[in-house]
């Protein structure tokens, strides 16, 4: 076989050439059984809960990263020949990046306490089968993927940038890839034009051509919205506490009360001793078999969170972050006690959970603009990228359904006038 294409919704055909040594070791690395597994890992995690066609994968996401990674390399490789040696590590760090993903992509790690990106470089340097793929491209290859991945240490700061920066190519994938998937319209990129904008500054690092401003601009405020309307949504808020107080709960009630295969059973109970065979064991088909039999078989408020999550009998999120602190958590109370005296247990139902949204950090790999005399920090020459660097906060009450009505009315008599409601 000398060629491989992969079909791909948004960027079509992506094709490999067995001829080209480094898309070789591509075609290779996805054949792997960890790369493999990241086709049972939902890319959004329990958002298909709120957006139904929310259903694709890590896999054809990384697939859809190292296409665009592969792409941008090209306009760079162009301006600066001396970045060929370094094309492997880019390919196979834009490939592996979601390599430690656990169940539910980001939720999972909020339920089991995990940070994909040291998994990502563990499975990366401890794989038999990734190392050997990495190893035979060029000796040294792994751990300079891997301390990449884990420590944004690079072996040229342009490739740094493709793989996290606040324009890299995850970003880019991921945006249009979600919008799709959602059926939501804001994620339509220029695309073209943003890789076209590529350029190389005066000391090495990348920049942005003027030409690609506008398109830049829009990539920012559409990456604001899909956290606003997508990620960031109620209801994704309230299915990540829910689970993440699921999990808590069969911690605290401990493997005598609870059924656990022995895969999960280490997740839950013994996290700190998780080997690489146990951590790749668990995808979200075994997490979602675990919650159905929780459902049939587990204690009371075992089984009741994991109906909720399966049955999709969510609770409800209310906004509260026009409240003081101090408010909300009197209005947390308000909840809990409305909760207890409709026989729920407050706090399997109950609960405050608080975000912050930047649309954009000029100090976390900021970009600049290079138009061949003047290099400028992008928020320096955009006022709308300037507007974005202000942190906006999220802050959502989450109670049942059937104290809703009676919450709000009490909660519009403890502060009857708008005065005291937005303190």
């Amino acid at each position: 076989m000398r060629q491989r294409t992969y079909n791909d919704p948004l960027h079509r055909e992506i094709c490999l050439e067995q001829n080209a040594p480094c898309e070789t070791m591509v075609m290779e690395l996805v054949d792997t059984a960890p790369f493999q597994r990241l086709r049972r890992i939902r890319q959004l995690g329990p958002a298909f809960l709120t957006f139904h066609g929310a259903e694709s994968s890590r896999f054809t996401h990384s697939l859809g990263v190292f296409h665009l990674a592969r792409r941008a390399f090209k306009r760079m490789v162009e301006q600066a020949p001396e970045l060929e040696p370094h094309r492997a590590v880019l390919y196979a760090a834009a490939l592996l990046h979601d390599l430690g993903h656990g169940p539910l992509s980001h939720t999972g790690e909020e339920m089991f306490g995990l940070r994909h990106e040291s998994w990502s470089a563990r499975i990366i340097r401890d794989h038999t089968e990734i190392r050997e793929c990495l190893e035979k491209e060029r000796a040294g290859t792994a751990d300079s993927v891997a301390d990449l991945l884990e420590h944004g240490i690079s072996p040229h700061p342009v490739i740094q940038r493709l793989v996290s920066s606040q324009l890299d190519c995850d970003r880019l994938d991921y945006l249009l890839r979600d919008s799709y998937s959602t059926g939501t319209r804001y994620g339509q990129l220029d695309l073209d034009r943003i890789l076209g904008a590529l350029t190389l500054a005066p000391d090495g690092d990348i920049a942005i051509h003027p030409k690609g401003l506008m398109a830049v601009e829009h990539y920012l405020v559409v990456r604001n919205l899909m956290y606003r309307s997508v990620y960031n949504h109620r209801l994704n808020v309230v299915c990540n506490w829910l689970l993440e107080r699921l999990v808590q709960l069969v911690r605290d009630l401990g493997p005598k009360q609870v059924w656990a295969d022995e895969v999960m059973a280490q997740w839950l109970w013994d996290a700190d001793q998780i080997n690489l065979d146990l951590f790749l064991a668990n995808d979200d088909v075994r997490t979602g078999y675990h919650l159905q039999r929780w459902k049939e078989g587990g204690p009371s408020a075992v089984a009741e969170l994991s109906a909720r999550f399966l049955d999709r009998n969510l609770l409800k999120a209310t906004a509260v972050d026009h409240l003081s602190r101090e408010n909300q958590l009197k209005s947390l109370a308000i909840a809990t006690r409305l909760a207890e005296s409709q026989g729920h247990e407050p706090r399997n139902s109950c609960g405050l959970r608080h975000q912050q949204i930047r649309g954009y950090h000029p100090y976390r790999g900021g970009l600049r603009l290079w138009d061949g005399a003047n290099l400028q920090a992008l928020e320096q020459a955009s006022p709308l990228v300037e507007s974005l660097t202000q942190p906006a906060a999220t802050s959502w009450l989450i109670h049942p359904g059937d104290i809703s009505a009676e919450l709000r009315q009490t909660m519009a008599l403890e502060w009857t006038t708008r005065s005291n409601w937005t303190a």
